[in-house]
């Protein structure tokens, strides 16, 4: 992508808005010479990156070894509630990049109400000039490389100045999450800053490149994603609240600040509500035009890979208690490769706020890419579900 001065940081800064949950060009050739050498020729987007600022210094420390200036002030909790809705429903730099394996048998098959609902009709025709190449690939840890650190089944990828030492001490302890099945009071909080990510219509080698990834649908965009997580933890008789407010429509800056706001009103309403979960999807695009559509394969059935972003604290990020978010988005992960090995990227540990403080146990969810389809989403929140609602219940 090309692009210098005022024009080119516009032109990246609107193809950011419209990926994903901030997503940015990592390959920002203004950066410095290192940097461009050191990611060779991937231009990379990720929404694990995204709002709040400070990004292309948080850059330089991550990959250059720089000292980064102070970021924004994470968010605070909002003084005042908003009102909320009733919808209680009680009951690298660059990743490793592997083709997408078939589900190891020995792991189980699942019962075939999870499994993907063919699309019905024929996928619209792309015109020549539009279409650009999708990569089917599966993003995983990689072994002697110090950054990705195994924990159980799965894998953290430390984006932070702790060494890996430092981080396994933290998680000797187990989280201290335990939900209790059948209470009357809501427990979780299912939401979204960026409702409006959406994804590729149909599943195939190639995308059209004027597509935005962008919807108002609910029924298309996160929401539908988070909808599908919510109604296998209320199978398990655990009350959920799934939040479909559109945060970052029609004005996508200041979405954290909005969705703070709602976390704000339903904690103020149900006190009880231990865990709050922010449902998006990543973004990964590559300099000439090709999307990363991250995949595994779990009974002959093409799944988006998840992958939890958990905070760390150095004292400037905003979420004292990040060691238990970090050990929950870390033994789920465990959990869930236990079950469906290769569906989990590595956890992204990192310095975020991301609303992270409003419970003791608050991750992020990126399901899938922006090359991933909806199906495929949807697919894997019915997957992780059940094992989510089990991690959550102290089965583990």
């Amino acid at each position: 992508m090309k692009g210098t001065g005022t024009d080119g940081r516009r032109l990246r800064r609107g193809l950011a808005a419209l990926l994903g949950a901030g997503a940015f060009l990592l390959a920002y050739p203004a950066i410095s010479p290192g940097l461009d050498l050191l990611l060779g020729r991937a231009t990379l987007l990720s929404a694990a990156f995204s709002m709040p600022g400070g990004t292309l210094e948080t850059i330089r420390q991550r990959y250059l070894g720089e000292e980064a200036p102070p970021e924004d002030p994470a968010p605070a909790p909002p003084e005042s509630s908003s009102s909320v809705p009733e919808l209680f429903h009680p009951g690298e730099v660059t990743p490793e990049l592997l083709p997408p394996s078939p589900l190891e048998e020995e792991a189980g098959e699942p019962p075939e109400e999870l499994l993907p609902r063919p699309r019905e009709g024929t996928p619209p025709e792309i015109p020549q000039e539009y279409q650009a190449p999708l990569r089917t690939v599966n993003l995983t840890g990689e072994e002697g490389n110090r950054a990705f650190i195994p924990y159980g089944a799965g894998w953290v990828r430390n984006y932070t100045k702790l060494d890996p030492e430092t981080v396994a001490e933290v998680l000797e302890r187990p989280a201290s999450v335990s939900l209790e099945a059948g209470s009357p009071e809501p427990q979780v909080l299912i939401y979204h800053t960026h409702t409006t990510e959406s994804y590729e219509e149909w599943d195939g080698e190639v995308y059209d490149s004027r597509n935005n990834w962008r919807s108002q649908d609910n029924t298309v965009n996160m929401a539908a994603v988070g909808e599908e997580l919510a109604r296998g933890l209320r199978e398990l008789g655990i009350g959920v609240i799934h939040d479909e407010t559109q945060h970052d429509y029609p004005a996508y800056n200041g979405a954290y600040d909005r969705s703070a706001a709602t976390i704000q009103g339903w904690l103020e309403k149900y006190p009880s509500i231990r865990v709050a979960i922010d449902v998006h999807r990543d973004a990964v695009l590559y300099d000439d035009g090709s999307t990363i559509k991250a995949v595994q394969e779990v009974a002959g059935h093409k799944a988006a890979q998840l992958m939890v972003i958990a905070p760390c604290d150095d004292g400037t990020v905003g979420v004292p208690g990040w060691k238990e978010n970090f050990r929950f988005g870390a033994g789920f992960t465990s959990a869930v490769e236990e079950r469906y090995p290769g569906l989990m990227r590595p956890v992204f540990f990192c310095y975020r706020n991301y609303n992270l403080w409003a419970t003791p146990d608050s991750l992020l969810f990126e399901f899938g890419t922006n090359g991933n389809t909806l199906e495929e989403a949807k697919y894997t929140a019915r997957l992780v579900a059940p094992v989510l609602g089990e991690y959550l219940l102290g089965e583990r």
